[in-house]
């Protein structure tokens, strides 16, 4: 089994989650152990958040200046996707993780890139190119393993070159098609890209509309948006077949045989996450080894001495989310006193153009929950700042109507991960509809379109 050390945490997975935990126990004078098998720092800065962004900049950029034409001139606009790549090796350091394994160093953790195993309650096994070390951990361990593109079981895909989120990321040329199979915010924010900077992008989504946990209001528009991108969007088709040759992929839509087939020379598959459970060893601690996700109680704690956080919780896909759980855990670890975790005011952003931000319960959540629900929505593309952008767009709020307060939000229009941040605190606050009623709104800017929702509401 190899050699024996004593510590006081071990965290298992460096993600944002599993990095902040990490480096804020060490801080705190534990002794701890971090165990990343892939890149310390995870999904974020190296393939996700941070490098999607870049290309979603770039590509709002190349589209606000088509629009010069329009509201100012004449502008001759051609699509380069050389900077774009650029800037993602910089920003990623060309994929190296040092900059994140030093932060942890200096902060007193011991990093240590291999995997790890639980074996019971405080106990983990780390397999690495030194070899394999116990570490028994007197506080307990922080699992934060993330999640990993899904497998889609579509006959014909497994075995083909084809692109997850990670691939597309290190992109240096562009194809000059591309099929994109998931509908949701990856799916639809990387389908503008591209579209935007010269690609030919078919998006095909199983269900019968994009954005499928976000208000049906915000699918609409972003798919009004996408079309006017040029995006050919096939909603409510089901996938039969996956075929590749030296001329690219084809997909057959409906029942192989007689569906339709589309085609294109890559294809990029955006079709959700699955968590890294298998192999933790869970089941030396009491827990499900085939489960789909690890329960928590409010503070993170998951069985005797293990703390779960992150995307492995099901508690939201953000990477806001995992900091969020590890500040949790790390008050716990500490014997400190709360706050502990409080989900009603989760909020998220899909960045297309325009964004859709969010937080808490959609109107049919809600309805679910069994709220006495009440809604109000504001058109944003005839309130004046909208008028001045011509842009679509909507603010609907959702309403707990024997409580008075909001549940829920919803803010389509440019910059509407910014504009959401006053709902977000009425959500979580629980701030009375009267008191928001009761407040000045500057004129004229977009979140003025809260007051026409919070006005419409039938309270």
């Amino acid at each position: 089994m190899g050699d024996t050390t004593d510590v006081d945490v071990v965290v298992i997975g460096l993600g944002p989650g599993g990095k902040n935990a990490a480096r804020r126990l060490a801080e705190a004078g534990l002794r701890v152990v971090a165990v990343e098998k892939n890149l310390v720092g995870g999904e974020c800065p190296f393939y996700g958040c941070t490098p999607s962004k870049l290309m979603i900049r770039a590509s709002d950029v190349l589209a606000e200046a088509r629009r010069v034409d329009t509201f100012a001139g004449h502008a001759d606009v051609r699509p380069d996707w050389a900077p774009v790549a650029r800037r993602i090796r910089e920003i990623t350091a060309d994929w190296s993780d040092e900059s994140h394994v030093e932060d942890l160093r200096s902060a007193g953790a011991d990093v240590v890139h291999g995997t790890g195993r639980l074996a019971g309650p405080g106990r983990v096994v780390v397999e690495s190119h030194s070899g394999s070390t116990v570490y028994v951990a007197a506080r307990g361990v922080v699992l934060g393993t993330g999640t990993d593109p899904a497998e889609l079981p579509i006959p014909g895909l497994s075995g083909t070159p084809y692109w997850t989120n990670r691939e597309v990321v290190r992109l240096t040329e562009l194809p000059s098609s591309l099929l994109v199979v998931g509908g949701g915010a990856v799916g639809a924010e990387l389908t503008q890209v591209f579209q935007r900077f010269g690609v030919a992008v078919t998006l095909v989504e199983a269900s019968d509309r994009l954005l499928g946990p976000e208000e049906p209001e915000a699918a609409d528009i972003v798919l009004r948006a996408l079309r006017r991108d040029g995006v050919d969007v096939r909603a409510g088709v089901d996938i039969s077949a996956v075929s590749h040759d030296p001329d690219g992929f084809r997909l057959t839509l409906g029942d192989e045989g007689t569906g339709e087939s589309v085609g294109a020379e890559r294809l990029l598959v955006a079709a959700g996450r699955s968590p890294n459970l298998s192999g933790l060893g869970l089941d030396t601690v009491g827990l499900d080894d085939g489960a789909d996700r690890i329960r928590t109680d409010e503070r993170m704690r998951a069985a005797e001495r293990l703390w779960a956080i992150g995307d492995i919780t099901g508690k939201g896909a953000y990477t806001h989310v995992a900091t969020y759980q590890a500040a949790v855990a790390v008050r716990d670890l500490l014997g400190e006193n709360g706050p502990w975790a409080d989900y009603r005011a989760v909020s998220r952003v899909t960045f297309t153009e325009p964004e859709v931000g969010a937080v808490g319960l959609t109107e049919q959540q809600a309805r679910d929950a069994g709220l006495r629900v009440r809604t109000g929505t504001a058109d944003v593309g005839s309130s004046s700042r909208g008028w001045i952008h011509e842009t679509d767009g909507v603010v609907k709020v959702v309403a707990d109507a024997d409580r008075g307060i909001l549940v829920g939000a919803t803010v389509v229009s440019p910059f509407g991960g910014e504009v959401v941040g006053l709902l977000s605190t009425a959500v979580h606050a629980e701030v009375p509809v009267a008191t928001l009623r009761g407040m000045h709104f500057a004129f004229p800017t977009l979140h003025s379109a809260i007051e026409t929702a919070l006005a419409d509401l039938d309270l």
